[in-house]
């Protein structure tokens, strides 16, 4: 019994070592998507703002966030890994250990990969803030409606609140990097499984405000209801599978930290490379279809203008009468439709 605390020092310093061959080029392959992203992203803002107009400004909002979370990914995996610490998978570091001086790169490689994930999820955050304001003015025609935008920022908000309390518990020496970790992992655990329940019921309820909205005017709405679904499946996919990753990944630090007062040993090479593998792809997979989405509308808003000018709408795409100016002066149909 005398030998296990030797034996996991020794299993501790043998398991973190300096990235493999692997881990270097699947960085950089992701590094490159991530950047690619961020390149169609700032060329597709800038010529949205080149537009002008209140429907471009709702598009370039979410293409900012696209072109933020690229960008703050792209420097972190482009970054050799060996400039934030000496190991590759996470290790336990206190804040101004003298014997760590690595600390400081380490605290901001955490919030680095924090931020990232915060513009990520302030996407869709976007969409469901968006979304919760057009249902409740169709179902509840008459109450009070707050500013979506005033409404993302407070939830943004909150999320950031919580980053530097993390932040701020670690330079006070509460926990190490490991605990700011954990922090996150339990905060985007909780953040996913609330995307998933208010994404599906958000998007039934659209649903049938589309299809009865277009029954009225007599238009077809079924790309509008096709992009609704797009979102709703794959929205839910990634969320469900961030909450499955980052709930497993948290038990696993709490019962690890809990038995030996480390997680070192949750971090081998091999879990912490699919963890990074299968969270960060389907980071960009969704962030692909974004784009594709937002582009998807925009082309199909300019191939049908002039159709819908010359027949009514009826061949191309009809804004569905607003009996009430919107609160922050933006067609709703764009928003509802163009923005996701």
């Amino acid at each position: 019994m005398s030998s296990s605390p030797l034996h996991r020092a020794l299993g501790l310093v043998t398991s973190q070592v300096p990235e493999t061959t692997f881990e270097f080029y699947s960085d950089a392959a992701l590094g490159v998507a991530f950047l690619a992203t961020a390149i169609i992203a700032a060329k597709r803002m800038s010529y949205s703002r080149s537009q002008g107009g209140a429907e471009t400004t709702v598009v370039t909002a979410f293409y900012s966030l696209i072109l933020l979370t690229a960008t703050l990914r792209t420097i972190w995996l482009i970054v050799p890994s060996t400039f934030w610490s000496p190991y590759y998978t996470p290790h336990a570091v206190m804040a101004f250990d003298p014997d760590h001086p690595e600390w400081f790169l380490k605290f901001l490689e955490v919030l680095l990969v924090g931020a990232g994930s915060l513009c990520l999820f302030s996407i869709f955050i976007l969409i469901l803030v968006y979304w919760a304001d057009i249902l409740k003015k169709y179902f509840y025609p008459g109450a009070r409606r707050s500013k979506p935008m005033v409404t993302f920022l407070v939830l943004v908000s909150v999320l950031l609140i919580v980053q530097i309390l993390n932040a701020t518990l670690f330079l006070m020496k509460n926990y190490s990097t490991e605990g700011m970790i954990l922090v996150n992992a339990v905060t985007l655990s909780l953040v996913s499984l609330v995307c998933v329940c208010e994404i599906t019921i958000f998007s039934h309820r659209f649903r049938t405000v589309l299809k009865t909205l277009g029954a009225i005017n007599q238009v077809s709405t079924e790309s509008q209801v096709k992009r609704i679904v797009w979102i709703t499946v794959t929205g839910n996919l990634f969320f469900f599978t961030r909450a499955f990753i980052e709930t497993i990944f948290a038990v696993m630090l709490v019962v690890y930290w809990h038995k030996y007062g480390s997680v070192a040993e949750v971090f081998s090479h091999k879990l912490w490379d699919s963890y990074i593998l299968l969270k960060h792809w389907s980071e960009v997979a969704i962030l692909a279809l974004m784009l594709y989405i937002l582009q998807s509308r925009f082309t199909t808003n300019m191939d049908g203008s002039g159709d819908a000018s010359a027949d009514g709408g009826k061949n191309g795409y009809q804004t569905v009468p607003d009996s009430e100016p919107n609160n922050e002066g933006l067609p709703y149909q764009t928003v509802a439709t163009l923005s996701v």
